[in-house]
């Protein structure tokens, strides 16, 4: 990683922490990290590329591009929300999911990061959505996910096991993790899940910070639909 993200990602990491810790003393409420930066000011967010998992289209008129770690109990909260939203809206609001694993917290996040990744390339971007899924509904959260499940769940969903642990192995897809770690720092991330709200402009018009209930993500999806 750059010099400058490796002095920010740590901040990240506190809130994190915190989140976890708090969730704990307020009896299991979850709060939410914040941005450091706020709507209406400039945010550095990557374009939407053919690199991206995309669930739905990238001319819908909204789109929420997603930072997570499949190890974060907030965003195994959080994933389910989306895939509301992906049903209820119909066509009108597409998911982006792009890689926000903390390993310094979830150190077997950055691996299953990475078998996502695998199984994309092996088998594509509708089976790298059903074996997201098969990952958040089989871990309980912080680091429970025994490393030996990840092949087969590959196998699960249609992946050649052979070629996936070979290409998991490898550390094919470590640097595209990376990279997208830094990309979430740099468009304001401190803590998972971070997503962002795209108008169909590919302009960003407004934040979802933590596990937000669904009435709260509907009511800004709503407000830049109309």
């Amino acid at each position: 990683m750059q010099e400058s993200n490796k002095l920010l990602i740590p901040g990240a990491i506190l809130v994190a922490g915190i989140l976890v810790a708090g969730a704990v003393y307020y009896g299991g409420k979850v709060p939410t990290p914040t941005s450091n930066k706020p709507v209406g000011e400039e945010i550095e967010l990557k374009p939407i590329t053919d690199e991206d998992h995309i669930l739905g289209s990238r001319e819908a008129k909204v789109v929420v591009v997603e930072y997570s770690d499949t190890e974060c109990p907030f965003c195994k909260v959080f994933h389910n929300t989306m895939k509301e939203v992906a049903a209820q809206y119909d066509g009108k609001v597409a998911w982006v999911y792009r890689h926000f694993p903390i390993p310094q917290l979830h150190q077997k996040a950055m691996k299953e990061a990475e078998a996502t990744e695998c199984v994309a390339s092996l088998a594509g971007n509708a089976t790298f959505w059903r074996y997201l899924d098969r990952i958040f509904e089989t871990t309980s959260s912080n680091d429970s996910l025994d490393p030996t499940t990840l092949p087969k769940l590959a196998v699960e969903v249609g992946a050649s096991e052979i070629e996936f642990s070979a290409c998991l192995s490898s550390g094919r897809f470590t640097g595209k993790v990376s990279q997208q770690m830094e990309d979430a720092v740099a468009a304001g991330a401190r803590g998972t899940p971070y997503s962002l709200i795209l108008d169909e402009d590919g302009k960003v018009k407004d934040i979802i910070n933590g596990a937000e209930p669904l009435a709260t993500v509907r009511a800004k999806i709503d407000a830049i639909l109309k």
